[in-house]
């Protein structure tokens, strides 16, 4: 929980996923820019790793979810700078057992019998990467992929909703009010993951 979660802790993770994102994506870009100078148009591909932590938030794992939205943030600005060097950056929030969750899931879901089909298995979202990663992806570039079992899902998170232009400054009672309506009319947020 945010209250118990010390500066340590917080940055560890954010090294981990987010600045671990961004450094093998730093030295790669520039030599795609270099390629691309050179006359040499690189067809390269990123895919990122977030999480539905990343794109919903998750009870007791403030740092972890904003590392893996700041990882999104990340696939939307490499995915507008590197284009025109012929890079495609896109993201997958695969929802999968790893290491880290096999006791998560063993605990509160049954193993599927024999010959049924595993929907936590991580093999399952391979298919999405191998896909995003090859030729027949082009052109497929600033996306988020939510992968679960034999599901998959383009997010379309972080679009603008209801707006109100006055035009003009509002006063606090005139931009409550008008909050009120915009939500009212606003699709409801999803519920962070473990919340009740």
């Amino acid at each position: 929980m945010l209250v118990n979660l010390d500066e340590d802790d917080w940055e560890a993770v954010l090294r981990v996923h987010l600045t671990g994102h961004f450094l093998p994506l730093r030295h790669a870009a520039a030599h795609w820019r270099a390629e691309a100078k050179a006359g040499r148009t690189p067809d390269a591909r990123v895919v990122n790793t977030s999480s539905g932590a990343g794109l919903l938030g998750s009870v007791g794992q403030g740092n972890y979810s904003a590392a893996k939205a700041g990882i999104l943030g990340l696939t939307f600005v490499a995915a507008a700078e590197l284009g025109r060097y012929g890079v495609q950056v896109n993201a997958v929030a695969p929802a999968a057992r790893t290491r880290m969750t096999e006791q998560t899931f063993a605990d509160t879901m049954a193993a599927p019998a024999e010959g049924e089909f595993d929907a936590m298995a991580p093999e399952n979202v391979s298919p999405l990467v191998v896909w995003l990663s090859a030729a027949d992806s082009a052109h497929v570039t600033g996306r988020v992929f939510e992968a679960e079992g034999g599901r998959i899902t383009v997010m379309e998170g972080w679009r603008p909703g209801p707006t109100a232009d006055r035009g003009a400054r509002w006063t606090p009672a005139e931009a409550g009010g008008t909050a009120r309506e915009l939500l009212a009319a606003a699709e409801p947020p999803q519920p962070v993951y473990g919340a009740r």
